[in-house]
C-alpha cells in the first residue's frame, strides 16, 4: 500500500508540473501574441530627426508582421503631449515610445498612471531620478562619437584649405546652429569642435541658438548670419536643411562647407556637404518590443550600457552611424581617418572630452570645469551631461 501510495503521488506531482509547464509556455511563448505601439513624433517625414524614427517604426513593421500594430502622432509640439499619450493609452497602446526630450516629464508622470503600459522615452535623462517608474525608460544613442567624427572630417578640409594657401590659421573659424541651450546641444557642439581642433588647433566656433527645433527659415537665417561672419565650416544641432541651403545658396567667392546630423544633405547642397552623423534607433526600439512580447524586462533585452530604466550605447553596438562622405570635395585620407577612429571609440580607447580648457556654466560662470582632468561623457547616462562653454575658443551670440 506504501509503494502505490508513494506512485500516486509522484505521478500526481507529475501532472502538476507537467500543467505548470504548459500554462508557462503558453504564456510566455510569444509566437501567437500581439500588441500596439505608439510613436509620439515631434515632427515629421519632413524633417531628419523625426524621419529617423518613423524608419524605426518601419523596421518593427517588417520584423514582427502581424504581431505588432503600430499607431503614431505627428508634429506634437513640447508642451501637448499628454493629449496624445491619452489617444495612444485609450487605442490599447502596450508600448509608447516618445521621441523629444521636452516629452519626459509629461510621459513620466502619466507612465505612473498606466502601470500595464510601457514607456520609452528617447534623448531624457529622468528615468533614475525620484520618484522612480518601473515602467518608464530612457535611451539615447552616445552622439557625441559621431559629432567628434564630423569635427575631425571638418579638422581635415579646414587644414587642406589652409595648406592651399585658401584660407589662414587665423580663419579657421566654425559656425554652429543649434535648437536650445541644453546639455544634449552643448555636449554635442563641444565634441565637434573638439575634433576639429584635433586636426586644426587654432579653429574657434561661433555658436548661434534658433530656440526652436524645427524651422527651416529660422535655421537658414542663422545659418547665413554665421557665413556673413567668416565662418567656414556650418554644422547643426537642429532638425531641418536650412542650414546645408544655406551653404549650397552662398556665393562662390566665400568658401564654406556644411556638416550636417540626422540625414545626408549630398543632394541638398552637392558642393558643400562634406559628412554627418546620426542616431540609429532601431537597436534599442526593436529590442523593447521584444520585451513587451515576451513580457520581460526591456533593459534585459536590450544590448548596451544599462543603467537602472536607462540604455545608452555608441558605435560598438551599432547606435551611433557616420552619415555618406562626400569624397568629391571631402581631404584626401578622410574616410580611412574615419574608420580609424570608429575602431578606437569601439575599443574604448578615445576619450572626447579632455585637453587644455576651461569649461564655464553658461548659468552660473562661478561654475567651472578644468577638461585637463577630463570628462567622461555619458558615464551614468545615456542622455548627455556636459554642459560647460569652453572658454575663449567658443562664443555664444
Amino acid at each position: 500500500m506504501k509503494r502505490i501510495y508513494i506512485i500516486t503521488v509522484l505521478t500526481s506531482l507529475a501532472v502538476i508540473i507537467s500543467a505548470y509547464c504548459l500554462h508557462n509556455f503558453l504564456i510566455h511563448n510569444d509566437g501567437d501574441k500581439s500588441i500596439k505601439v505608439g510613436f509620439i513624433y515631434v515632427g515629421d517625414a519632413s524633417t531628419p530627426y523625426t524621419n529617423n524614427f518613423i524608419k524605426s517604426q518601419k523596421a518593427i513593421e517588417n520584423y514582427y508582421g502581424e504581431q505588432v500594430e503600430t499607431i503614431e502622432k505627428y508634429n506634437v509640439t513640447e508642451g501637448n503631449e499628454e493629449t496624445a499619450l491619452k489617444e495612444l493609452a485609450d487605442a490599447g497602446c502596450n508600448l509608447i515610445i516618445t521621441t523629444s526630450y521636452g516629452y519626459g516629464e509629461t510621459t513620466k508622470a502619466f507612465a505612473k498612471d498606466h502601470p500595464n503600459i510601457q514607456f520609452c522615452q528617447a534623448t531624457c535623462s529622468n528615468a533614475n531620478d525620484e520618484p522612480i517608474v518601473k515602467n518608464y525608460h530612457t535611451f539615447m544613442g552616445a552622439i557625441y562619437q559621431g559629432r567628434y567624427i564630423s569635427g575631425v572630417v571638418a579638422g581635415m578640409k579646414l587644414k587642406e584649405l589652409i595648406e592651399d594657401g585658401l584660407i589662414t590659421k587665423e580663419q579657421a573659424k566654425i559656425g554652429y546652429v543649434g535648437a536650445y541651450p541644453y546639455a544634449e546641444v552643448i555636449s554635442g557642439y563641444t565634441a565637434f569642435l573638439l575634433g576639429v581642433r584635433s586636426i586644426v588647433p587654432e579653429a574657434k566656433m561661433t555658436v548661434k541658438y534658433t530656440n526652436t527645433w524645427g524651422d527651416y527659415m529660422i535655421e537658414k537665417k542663422c545659418a547665413k548670419e554665421l557665413i556673413d561672419d567668416g565662418c567656414i565650416i556650418i554644422s547643426q544641432h537642429s532638425d531641418t536643411a536650412g542650414p546645408a541651403v544655406a551653404c549650397e545658396e552662398t556665393e562662390r567667392t566665400k568658401t564654406v562647407f556644411h556638416v550636417g546630423y540626422n540625414q545626408s544633405m549630398s543632394k541638398i547642397a552637392p558642393t558643400t556637404y562634406l559628412t554627418g552623423s546620426k542616431i540609429n534607433w532601431e537597436p534599442y526600439i526593436l529590442s523593447a518590443v521584444q520585451a513587451v512580447l515576451k513580457n520581460k524586462k526591456i533593459e534585459s533585452c536590450v544590448n548596451g550600457n544599462v543603467n537602472g530604466n536607462d540604455v545608452g550605447a555608441g558605435f560598438e553596438q551599432g547606435w551611433v552611424q557616420m552619415l555618406d562622405l562626400n569624397e568629391i570635395i571631402a581631404a584626401d585620407g578622410t574616410q580611412e581617418k574615419i574608420d580609424f577612429i570608429i575602431d578606437e571609440f569601439k575599443k574604448g580607447k578615445l576619450q572626447v572630452f579632455k585637453g587644455d580648457y576651461i569649461g564655464v556654466n553658461p548659468i552660473d560662470e562661478n561654475d567651472k570645469y578644468d577638461l585637463n582632468n577630463g570628462y567622461i561623457e555619458n558615464e551614468n547616462c545615456s542622455a548627455p551631461t556636459f554642459s560647460y562653454i569652453l572658454k575663449d575658443v567658443i562664443t555664444v551670440e
